[in-house]
C-alpha cells in the first residue's frame, strides 16, 4: 500500500518550505514497506546550524497554515541543530546539516523505496529563470 496522498500532499508543502529557506538535496521517499509505523519521510540539507533551525521552523509553519494546523508529534535535535526531527506520524522531516547529511546517508538506507515527486522547480530551471529575468 503506498503512501498516503495527505502524507505527500504534506511533505509537498514541507519541500516548498524548505527549498524556499534554500535547504538543498531535497528527496523524500514512499517507506510504507519496509517500516509500517510511518508512510513517509523527507530529508534536507542545511548549510549550518542556524540554517537547520530556520528550515525547521519554516517547515512547521508552513505545516500548520497550509496543511490544516499539523503540528509534530515530536520534535528532536533542536538543542544541537546538527540534525532536526519532526514527525508528524504519517510522515516524518529530517533537516540535517551538510556533515552530518554526508556522514549519516540516509539515501543509502532508503535506495529501494519509491521517490515522491516533491514537484519542486529544478535547479536548472531557477538559474535559467535569475539568469532570463536579469536580462529583461
Amino acid at each position: 500500500m503506498p503512501a498516503l496522498q495527505s502524507s505527500i500532499d504534506a511533505l509537498r508543502i514541507a519541500a516548498a518550505a524548505a527549498d524556499r529557506m534554500k535547504a538543498t538535496d531535497i528527496v523524500a521517499f514512499d517507506v510504507t514497506e519496509p517500516i509500517a509505523i510511518t508512510d513517509a519521510m523527507l530529508i534536507a540539507t542545511a548549510a549550518n546550524e542556524r540554517q537547520v533551525l530556520a528550515v525547521a521552523e519554516e517547515v512547521e509553519k508552513d505545516l500548520y497554515l497550509k496543511a490544516g494546523n499539523l503540528q509534530p508529534r515530536s520534535r528532536e535535535g533542536l538543542e544541537e541543530a546538527r540534525w532536526v526531527l519532526l514527525d508528524y506520524g504519517d510522515f516524518v522531516i529530517h533537516i540535517m546539516h551538510e556533515e552530518d547529511r554526508a556522514f549519516y546517508d540516509l539515501e543509502r538506507l532508503w535506495k529501494d523505496c519509491p521517490h515522491i515527486d516533491l514537484r519542486l522547480p529544478l535547479q536548472d530551471e531557477r538559474t535559467t529563470g535569475a539568469t532570463a529575468a536579469k536580462a529583461h
